[in-house]
């Protein structure tokens, strides 16, 4: 098998080529709203929901154009997502991926239109994969789905109706499963359906695998939140305490916080032991998710 480190280069390379070729070119009009859009999603970012695309994909035997297709249309919605918020009347922040927001680079309303379009081309892109109809259309259902009120958007309302105010783990979880978890668990779905049909066992093993990474993709950004530094974070670090707002590590502390992030990647590893050596990817990806440094 490759090397991880390998693979994971290879996709994120692969990935920047199919993210740039699905998104309208901007020699197009209208130009700059194109080259906002390109701004927005290339050259930037560890690409993991990509990342777990291709894992699901190469794990039931999908094909690559397919899997690249999936995982530029999940990358859209991510970028978009980014966009709207950062805008002032969200998070308000000026640095995103170690470059200056698309709403200080170009305008408020340029970064509203990007975060719009983006959204418009992921499930363009989406739709126009090859392959039996009813699938494509169970596939643009789950991403609208995870992306909508909901799913991402939902968690994000949650998120900004939660400034300053103690909500209990319960509560933060569940509010993290629909901001983060939402689009994880679609990459990873969208992933393993370009291969096959899936039993109910093995969607009920993948569910697991996401609920996990999802909760453990937010808590370390938590706790990266509360000690990186904005060089190494690519953004604003510290903010989330400044904006007084509830993280794991306000709620649980740092130590804790640490804990539960190891407790829920050995969640992820036991949740693909069905696979055997075939979920080897989805291991490691845990593994990244849990154990990087930004």
């Amino acid at each position: 098998m490759t090397p991880f480190a390998q693979w994971m280069k290879t996709v994120q390379a692969d990935m920047e080529h199919a993210l740039a070729a699905y998104l309208p070119s901007v020699t197009e009009t209208p130009a700059r709203l194109h080259e906002a859009m390109h701004y927005a999603t290339l050259d930037g970012g560890k690409r993991v929901r990509p990342l777990l695309v291709f894992a699901a994909g190469e794990l039931f035997g999908a094909a690559p154009q397919a899997l690249a297709r999936a995982a530029a249309a999940v990358e859209m919605i991510h970028a978009y997502s980014l966009v709207h918020d950062d805008m002032p009347c969200m998070d308000d922040d000026a640095l995103r991926r170690g470059k200056p927001t698309v709403h200080v680079k170009y305008d408020e309303a340029t970064a509203l239109l990007v975060g719009d379009a983006l959204q418009a081309q992921a499930f363009l892109v989406l739709s126009e994969g090859e392959g039996d109809a009813g699938r494509q259309l169970a596939m643009v259902r789950l991403l609208a789905r995870a992306s909508g009120s909901v799913g991402m958007c939902g968690g994000q309302a949650i998120d900004l109706a939660s400034v300053g105010i103690a909500l209990s783990q319960p509560e933060l979880e569940q509010m993290h499963r629909l901001k983060t978890g939402a689009l994880l668990r679609a990459a990873v779905m969208l992933g393993a359906w370009c291969g096959k049909a899936l039993a109910d066992d093995e969607t009920a093993a993948l569910d697991r695998y996401a609920a996990a990474i999802g909760l453990a993709f937010q808590v370390v950004d938590d706790i990266l939140d509360a000690t990186a530094d904005s060089a190494a974070l690519g953004k604003t670090a510290g903010k989330d305490a400044a904006d007084n707002k509830p993280t794991y590590v306000s709620i649980l502390g740092l130590d804790a916080s640490q804990v539960l992030a190891e407790k829920l990647r050995g969640d992820a590893h036991r949740a693909v032991e069905q696979f055997g050596n075939q979920a080897q990817r989805l291991r490691e990806l845990a593994d990244l998710i849990v154990q990087r440094k930004a």
